[in-house]
């Protein structure tokens, strides 16, 4: 007999029922957005679909965004008890690309950070890019 789903029984009980409407985007922490707008377009191939520099915009690669707020922008203000939105951590965008080597080679040579060495697993290869200010960007290749 299938077990019960523990997540749909909790959805079905809480007011958030159909008040979630979609997946908006990404939100990182950038120290200078139109670096970090640079970065995305020019090395990644993101678009850029809105700007108000210097606090905010949102860049996409077909339909994920990532929204970069600067020191300015309102998703960028500390927290209640005072603490400050910073750019890193180990949350990350994973992008899904083709050839990773020819792809890490070229990054490279234009000068980007990498904070690991290609990794090899059973479902594929992987490395974990920083843009500017040190957000995460995992490129992954799947072996399939």
């Amino acid at each position: 007999m299938a077990q019960p789903n523990p997540f749909a029984t909790t959805m079905e009980n809480t007011s958030a029922t159909g008040a979630v409407q979609g997946f908006h985007g990404v939100r990182y922490q950038v120290a200078d957005v139109a670096r970090a707008v640079e970065f995305y377009t020019h090395h990644l191939g993101f678009a850029l679909k809105h700007q108000q520099l210097p606090a905010f915009a949102n860049v996409s690669l077909g339909d994920a965004s990532i929204l970069l707020s600067g020191p300015g922008a309102s998703g960028s203000r500390p927290m209640p008890d005072g603490r400050p939105q910073q750019p890193g951590g180990w949350n990350r965008v994973v992008l899904r690309v083709n050839n990773l080597p020819a792809l890490i080679d070229a990054l490279k040579k234009a000068g980007l950070h990498f904070r690991n060495h290609m990794e090899v697993g059973p479902g594929g290869r992987q490395i974990q890019l920083e843009d500017p200010d040190g957000n995460p960007i995992e490129l992954f290749e799947s072996a399939r």
